[in-house]
């Protein structure tokens, strides 16, 4: 297992070839004129929305799930609004990241077997990750049994510690829907079965909104109402998708349960934690903006403002995912099949796109910034709160879709490593301490915790761009081309095209 370390661009590779949209049969040639440009931007576009278009409608979906039922709660009081983010952003946000990482080990395996026509080990792949991630759902249960004593410890508030722990002792079977479902996602990735995966989200998010409004208001069930529909919401999920793998349409890539998913389990262990790493810093990031809210004065407002805020930006974010996947598969496909230009045009096209949504977003926010903190808030206060925080809301939106698609560049490439660095210092050395200064030794309240935090994200990606400027993107294909030589396998695969 440890010798797969570098999997990805094999696996993104694989990935592309078998669902048709390789790249092309040599590198783009050098690009003269505006015409040139154009021309080739076409062709770009058109392979990376076919790749971001099924994944950015599967992720804001799902994550519009939690979404809805906080924007539900805003509307049952401030307090339950508050227990809603706070065990949304904190809790479920913290089980999330390390479950979505830990999945995402998966995708090298699953890439890499299918890649090389081994479709029954797809299956047993995928019931090595349940294993493992339901054994992490057993340990991070104790999370959600004791959220309220650990909240208080951190220093939230009584009121908001005891609602947001009775929220969170309800939705720990969520917490067993991220251990099956990631698994799932990535067992059907790996064979182009996006669409799939889409069409199961969107219906789930319409019956979710749907109950969610008549449990929670219509029926007057609250909390309680919310964390059943949201449970509900992503075990149907799973289970659609799981008949829709047992039915037979994944062919030999599922055979039925098998013993062999038992096997060298430590090995996937350290693969899937080496996968955590960089997506959990990632995630924790924005999980701690929330938490610090809850130590200002007024908690309540400033936690709830605050976690409206995030609500809109993290629906924007799950665009920026997206593209962040798309990019990725483009850049490690066309490094591994040696077109360094055409992986350089790809960044440039992918950075186009995003700044494009992140202005559009930003502009639709600033034009309906009077009237959109009624939708999630009835308070007036905390409609006031948010109405301040929108212009940097709207930066955040800008420069929270570029960010992303500039770490799957990094992902395409291999660069998990040294970008996992470069999160740490950016976010936890540099941004949380200024955030903090700014909150609290300055007095600027939750305005100054964000404009710290949303700074230490600007220099990571301002990084990330110097670092894709001064790419030899020549040396990065023939780099690609060294380590494909290595991978056990390889040979055949390459024999067999």
């Amino acid at each position: 297992m440890d010798s797969n370390a570098e999997t990805p661009l094999l696996t993104s590779k694989h990935i592309t070839t078998n669902a048709h949209f390789t790249g092309d049969a040599q590198d783009i040639p050098p690009i003269n004129g505006i015409s040139d440009f154009f021309v080739e931007f076409g062709v770009e576009s058109k392979k990376l929305w076919y790749l971001a278009g099924p994944a950015i409608f599967t992720t804001v979906c799902q994550y519009s799930l939690g979404a809805i039922t906080q924007t539900f709660a805003g509307h049952v009081g401030t307090l339950d609004l508050a227990a809603v983010s706070i065990e949304n952003s904190v809790i479920a946000g913290f089980s999330l990241g390390i479950m979505v990482g830990m999945g995402s080990a998966l995708e090298t395996l699953c890439g890499q077997a299918y890649g090389a026509g081994q479709l029954d080990m797809l299956g047993i792949y995928m019931q090595r990750s349940w294993i493992i991630l339901f054994v992490t759902g057993l340990i991070m249960m104790f999370l959600y049994i004791f959220a309220t004593p650990l909240l208080l410890l951190i220093g939230q508030t009584e009121a908001i510690s005891h609602a947001a722990g009775k929220m969170a002792l309800w939705m720990i079977p969520q917490l067993f829907a991220y251990a099956a479902n990631y698994p799932i996602a990535k067992f059907l990735q790996a064979q182009s079965k996006i669409m799939v995966m889409s069409y199961i989200s969107g219906v789930a998010l319409v019956i979710h909104t749907v109950f969610s409004w008549l449990f929670m208001l219509k029926l007057g069930w609250g909390l309680w109402g919310g964390a059943l529909v949201l449970n509900f919401s992503w075990w149907f999920m799973v289970v659609a998708q799981m008949v829709y793998i047992m039915s037979g349409t994944c062919g030999q890539a599922w055979s039925g349960f098998s013993w062999a998913a038992f096997s060298n389990l430590w090995g996937f262990v350290k693969l899937s934690f080496a996968s955590a790493i960089m997506l959990c810093l990632e995630t924790w990031y924005f999980m701690a903006l929330v938490l610090f809210a809850g130590y200002l004065k007024n908690a309540e407002i400033a936690v709830d403002a605050l976690s409206i805020c995030t609500n809109i930006l993290g629906w924007a974010v799950m665009v920026a995912i997206g593209f962040n996947a798309a990019v990725s598969v483009r850049v490690s496909n066309e490094l591994g099949a040696a077109h360094p230009r055409t992986a350089k045009f790809s960044v440039v096209v992918v950075v186009i796109f995003s700044f494009i949504v992140g202005v559009l977003l930003a502009i639709l926010l600033t034009i309906f910034r009077h009237q959109y903190p009624a939708i999630f808030a009835n308070n007036l206060e905390v409609q006031q709160a948010v109405y301040a925080l929108t212009p940097l809301l709207a930066v955040c939106l800008i420069i929270n879709n570029i960010q992303p698609a500039l770490s799957g560049v990094a992902i395409g490439a291999g660069w998990q490593a040294a970008i996992a660095y470069i999160n740490i210092a950016c976010y936890y050395i540099f941004g949380v301490p200024l955030g903090l200064s700014l909150g609290f030794a300055l007095n600027w309240g939750v305005k100054g915790i964000w404009m710290g935090m949303l700074t230490g994200t600007v220099v990571q990606t301002i990084i990330l761009i110097w670092i894709c400027v001064r790419t030899n993107w020549e040396k990065e294909a023939s780099m690609a081309e060294e380590r494909i030589r290595k991978w056990s396998g390889q040979k055949r695969i390459v024999e067999e095209q």
